[in-house]
């Protein structure tokens, strides 16, 4: 399956993202159900709910049919007071189970999450990808913020991104940018930096961060 697209409802255009990313993306609501997508051998953009299948994302069921209002008696062999005794012992029962639920599965949802979030910071930041090999080739240099086409760090501030800085990596001397993660209230990935540095001798790009492994898609880790 070839590489995804999605287009913003302001016109604006974003990938080649992979479909793991463009599900995560999806997840935690860059794109919604009608944003439209597109792939390589697709005749038109189309909405992303009518793509659920090749990407592998969840389809809502249909609504439940009203509940029913009648209400039928009680058991006549029971009185309203062991009808009461019944229902507080299974509602602790019920309270039981559903706290060890939550000590299990909230720890394994938060990370969840926090991977969604990372991705989508990931794919926000490769979408620039190509505008920087663009203008290596053109130009010959690096470009950095300020230069033309290219804003200030704080300017990308948007979606999952607190500011994007262009220019070279001192350690390797290799053109690319660095992107910051934008993540109130998630202490974990506020703040955390993605690295994207391309090698023009083969045109690919290298992906790397600062934070924990766990929440990183696995072409981004180490």
């Amino acid at each position: 399956m070839g590489d995804w697209y999605y287009a913003t409802a302001d016109g604006q255009r974003y990938g080649p993202l992979p479909a793991m990313e463009l599900r995560a993306l999806a997840a935690v609501g860059t794109v919604g159900a009608q944003t439209l997508v597109w792939r390589e051998g697709m005749a038109r953009w189309q909405p992303l709910h009518e793509c659920a299948a090749d990407l592998d994302l969840p389809v809502l069921p249909p609504p439940l049919p009203a509940a029913a209002t009648a209400t039928q008696p009680p058991p006549s062999g029971l009185s309203g007071c062991a009808i009461a005794a019944l229902v507080v012992a299974v509602g602790m029962v019920v309270m039981a189970m559903l706290g060890i639920l939550a000590a299990i599965a909230l720890p394994a949802y938060n990370d969840y999450i926090l991977r969604a979030h990372a991705s989508a910071a990931i794919a926000e930041a490769q979408a620039l990808q190509v505008q920087v090999a663009e203008s290596l080739a053109a130009n010959g240099h690096c470009p950095r913020n300020g230069e033309e086409d290219f804003g200030e760090p704080a300017s990308y501030a948007r979606g999952h991104l607190a500011s994007v800085t262009f220019g070279e990596f001192e350690e390797s001397d290799l053109c690319g940018l660095e992107a910051r993660i934008a993540a109130p209230g998630k202490a974990a990935l506020d703040g955390k930096a993605i690295w994207l540095e391309y090698r023009p001798g083969d045109g690919r790009w290298q992906c790397s961060s600062d934070a924990d492994d766990r929440y990183l898609p696995v072409s981004c880790r180490g």
